[in-house]
């Protein structure tokens, strides 16, 4: 876990929590299942404006259920949705679900990113893969980068998919006075990756001759032409978490500030062509609620933090004679040079 004088720690730091990556070896996309066997209340907001997502109406604060059992993360666009069904199967054989007197519904809400232009786009996350996923989970923290539903993932589209960088998906926590929250993320973003602490671009649309970065920001702001891209091939989705004890509203309200995480470490974010979705879970493990104020700093933080994380522990990819470096990659680049 982190405090303010130690690293960032991961989402499993969240007392209820599991995850779980399924990376595809076929072609890079893959999925991640975060499950709390136990059951948590859960929130959503859903941002982006092509969003590819499920059983999100069922968390309106307004709505009956108040508590899921996991939820999915995965590539593969909109087929990607299917990896749900082989985790509501692994949940139904352990014995996890809500009882509704004819055995157990597994409650999995879902959303997904566009990674289909790495490699064969007729291979997608399945319920194969969801299942093993869950195969796979444990509450140790979960490896980071080119894996789960950040196999695939690519930022900085916005002047071009030859000029993007290579994305992922990471994790961070914070605990403050025995409440721990979490975060993780697989970012695809349209826009580029800013560090929010120091203002630092980490990867984004590079230059024409792919050495350095452009900042999109600055570059539409003086009038460049972004480059006329698909809505909904994008999308940064994920999941925030905390060990205290919330109400279905409060989840909500988790969700929807998380997301101001996203603003300060994603520029341009929620763009038409991104389907921005996070959902929020509360565990309630920690026996104790705390203040809103506290919770929703502590959401946006770690959100923006687990962003980073994702960048920073991306490495580059290369497909169908193209070539996407890391941020790792640039930054050895801007060191060595003269």
């Amino acid at each position: 876990m982190r405090t303010a004088n130690s690293p960032a720690g991961s989402i499993t730091d969240v007392a209820g929590l599991m995850v779980g990556h399924f990376t595809d070896t076929r072609r890079p996309t893959g999925c991640t299942v975060i499950i709390t066997p136990e059951g948590s209340v859960a929130g959503v907001d859903v941002r982006g404006a092509a969003p590819g997502t499920r059983e999100t109406d069922l968390l309106h604060p307004s709505n009956l259920v108040d508590r899921v059992h996991a939820i999915v993360l995965a590539g593969g666009s909109a087929w990607g949705l299917d990896a749900a069904s082989g985790v509501m199967q692994w949940l139904e054989e352990n014995q996890i679900g809500l009882p509704v007197g004819f055995g157990l519904v597994p409650i999995v809400p879902a959303a997904v990113l566009f990674d289909l232009p790495v490699g064969d786009a007729r291979i997608r996350p399945d319920a194969r893969a969801g299942y093993a996923a869950c195969v796979a989970a444990s509450r140790q923290p979960p490896p980071e980068g080119n894996v789960g539903a950040g196999a695939g993932a690519l930022v900085g589209k916005i002047f071009g998919l030859k000029r993007a960088m290579k994305g992922g998906i990471g994790s961070a926590a914070i605990t403050v006075d025995g409440i721990t929250m979490g975060a993780l993320i697989a970012c695809n973003a349209l826009g580029d990756v800013i560090n929010p602490t120091t203002g630092q671009l980490l990867a984004g649309a590079r230059t024409a001759d792919g050495i350095q970065l452009v900042d999109s920001r600055a570059a539409l702001l003086a009038g460049a032409t972004p480059k006329s891209v698909m809505a909904g091939t994008n999308t940064t989705i994920g999941v925030v978490a905390t060990d205290a004890v919330l109400t279905k509203s409060q989840a909500h309200r988790l969700a929807l500030v998380a997301h101001d995480g996203l603003a300060r470490s994603i520029n341009p974010v929620h763009t038409l062509s991104d389907g921005d979705t996070l959902f929020a879970l509360g565990t309630g493990k920690a026996g104790k609620s705390a203040d809103m104020i506290l919770l929703s700093t502590l959401a946006a933080e770690v959100t923006a933090m687990a962003v980073v994380r994702a960048i920073m522990a991306a490495r580059s990819l290369s497909c169908d004679g193209l070539h996407w470096p890391s941020a790792a990659d640039l930054a050895l680049v801007s060191t060595s040079a003269p």
